[in-house]
């Protein structure tokens, strides 16, 4: 399918420190899919404020956002959105006639992948990261009825905020840890980074686990999600953050919810 760019043509866009291919692949093939006039392109800026201005003064109308604007956005904006209010982070700008509503769709994904994996709100789970993505994760637990839990950060003050935030506990590191599940939400793991063959957790703590959570996206099979998989765990990957959560932009961009299984065939040509 193709669709003939015109003045018509809605414009969504993302701002990264590094922009990606996968959202533009993902989006536009879905807008192609269902012949629908829009158009996706990656951007990275050194001047939030302007790039801002310029979605809301162009009629841009949807704007994802990455590291590290997520949090320095939030001033930019007319709303936040509860998913965005929670953990003070945003991901995704929707304009609707130059008013800028704020969302949180790592969150909102996370919390749909928890549910539809049937993960028990009874597990003591371990979060290992402070950061953006952690306060999505450790939101979405809580919000959920996880009572029992650990966030495991070598930032002490961060960690313990976010801890203290949710009643949970913090350790520095996870040194002989054990908990039902585990979920890694630093870079151990990504694909090109100093740690990319690395294992988020000691082996033994994923062998005490029966849930394996791995929020890296890229690759696909990181060491902790094929180590898990080897050992017979439930494995949630961070490819399925990744493509639940573009999804929910998606919908939020044009109120359309594709079919799971073109939602697929998005998802793998984004990552060819």
């Amino acid at each position: 399918m193709t669709t003939q760019i015109s003045k018509d043509t809605r414009l969504c866009m993302s701002l990264a420190a590094r922009p990606g291919n996968f959202g533009t692949r993902f989006h536009n093939f879905l807008f192609r899919e269902l012949e629908l006039d829009f158009l996706y392109k990656a951007f990275t800026t050194t001047d939030l404020p302007a790039a801002i201005g310029g979605v809301r003064a162009l009629g841009i109308r949807g704007c994802a956002i990455s590291m590290p604007f997520k949090e320095d956005v939030i001033a930019l904006v007319d709303e936040l959105d509860p998913s965005a209010e929670a953990i003070r982070s945003v991901n995704t700008i929707v304009n609707d006639d130059g008013f800028l509503r704020a969302y949180n769709t790592d969150y909102l994904a996370i919390a749909q992948l928890l549910d539809t994996h049937r993960v028990p709100t009874d597990a003591a789970f371990a979060v290992r990261g402070s950061g953006g993505m952690a306060k999505a994760v450790v939101s979405a637990l809580s919000n959920a009825g996880f009572r029992s839990g650990t966030v495991i950060a070598r930032n002490e003050a961060a960690g313990r905020a976010l801890a203290d935030a949710h009643g949970y506990a913090w350790r520095a590191d996870a040194t002989a840890l054990r908990a039902d599940l585990v979920v890694n939400v630093t870079p151990i793991g990504m694909q090109g980074g100093p740690e990319a063959d690395d294992l988020a957790f000691e082996p033994a703590t994923v062998d005490a686990a029966d849930t394996v959570f791995d929020v890296v996206a890229l690759p696909v099979e990181t060491p902790l999600v094929r180590y898990g998989r080897e050992r017979g765990k439930k494995v949630i990957s961070g490819h399925e953050v990744l493509v639940r959560q573009g999804l929910e932009q998606f919908v939020l961009y044009t109120g359309v919810r594709p079919e799971r299984e073109l939602v697929e065939r998005a998802a793998a040509q984004a990552r060819a």
